[in-house]
């Protein structure tokens, strides 16, 4: 690859990363399956919960599950993507979620920050398909930190 190739797939993975996060906190979290290949995966090793999710429908309807009244914000950071070939790539990148559920708006009130419920990392591969779009071809989420969701009262 040409250094500007290897910059474009890099940016496009890149992309795909925030992308994931954009719609879980703020978009409708099912469209997160269209960011996946068709047989893309996600899993959650343990001794987490132990979670692995395969195809788009199956990934919409996991990611489609989430409670209604759940508030999330993911920051991600440490982003690094290596290109592996012209039509694969791999990714490593840091997250922290702060959420809580039984959110129902406040009417423009501001939930009391507390510390993040979560703090790991996602382990992904990249798979460049036939139109040329990249897409996420698996998600690992590696997770050495974590709570439980605190409830809104």
């Amino acid at each position: 690859m040409d250094p500007l190739e290897q910059l474009l797939a890099e940016r496009a993975c890149e992309r795909l990363i925030l992308d994931f996060v954009h719609r879980l906190d703020l978009g409708e979290p099912a469209s997160v399956a269209g960011l996946f290949t068709e047989d893309g995966s996600w899993e959650w090793p343990p001794p987490g919960d132990g979670r692995r999710v395969v195809g788009r429908e199956a990934l919409g309807s996991y990611f489609g599950s989430r409670p209604v009244d759940r508030l999330s914000r993911r920051l991600m950071s440490n982003v690094l993507v290596t290109v592996t070939s012209a039509d694969a790539a791999s990714a490593v990148s840091y997250f922290s979620t702060y959420r809580v559920d039984g959110y129902d708006g406040y009417d423009g009130g501001i939930v009391p920050a507390g510390p993040p419920v979560q703090v790991g990392h996602y382990e992904d591969t990249f798979r460049r398909v036939g139109d040329g779009t990249w897409l996420l071809a698996s998600r690992t989420l590696h997770l050495p930190f974590g709570g439980p969701t605190p409830k809104v009262s």
